[in-house]
């Protein structure tokens, strides 16, 4: 009778330790899955400037929106071409809701006036409900872009191909106006990443 109870007890503790241990490893692996939270990288400041529709666009805009910012102009030869394709690959990947934007700033406003963005955003077959192109005050546009967003932005010789030099990284901005990531946009990994990105932050709460 004894021998029986301390076999029983015997199966009992190893019954425990074999499921305290399945427990832990479901625990340590359900923590590796859940993704890091994105880091803040700074905050968009203010800013008033205008739509390709000829609109007004602020800062405020976007509030509760989560969106992706790029710099760009449209006499730009080949960087800016390949980042519109980008996007556009892009935006087909996005969710389709109105809290998520593509937001793109011309670098060279003097020449990019409202129309000429529409016709440049109508090129590349762009779906201008979920995507602004802007223009503005250069003093405004370069201020965003070096200050605000912490991207190189400068004039070059105009006789060249490329007159202006930017960055061509896309930047996620999260709902309270906060950069939350940069991603290169010549990368297909980076812009991968980014759609994961974007979508965690969506899940968010604001």
């Amino acid at each position: 009778m004894k021998a029986r109870t301390i076999l029983n007890i015997g199966v009992t503790a190893i019954f425990a330790v074999v499921v305290a241990t399945v427990t832990l490893i479901g625990v340590r692996g359900a923590a590796a899955s859940r993704p890091k939270s994105l880091p803040e990288l700074g905050s968009v400041p203010e800013f008033t400037l205008v739509e390709a529709s000829g609109q007004a666009l602020a800062r405020s805009d976007l509030r509760e929106k989560v969106w992706v910012a790029s710099f760009i102009f449209t006499r730009c030869a080949e960087v800016c071409p390949a980042m519109m394709r980008t996007e556009v690959k892009l935006q087909r990947e996005l969710p389709v809701r109105d809290d998520v934007k593509l937001v793109t700033f011309s670098v060279d406003p003097e020449h990019d006036t409202p129309a000429v963005l529409r016709e440049y955003a109508a090129t590349f077959g762009v779906n201008r409900a979920g995507w602004w192109l802007v223009t503005g005050k250069k003093e405004e546009i370069y201020r965003l872009a070096l200050e605000g967003f912490r991207l190189s932005t400068m004039d070059a010789d105009p006789a060249k191909e490329m007159p202006i030099l930017h960055s061509t990284k896309l930047v996620l901005v999260d709902r309270r106006g906060t950069i939350r990531g940069y991603y290169d946009s010549t990368d297909e990994g980076e812009v991968r990443q980014l759609v994961k990105d974007l979508r965690a932050v969506l899940a968010e709460r604001s």
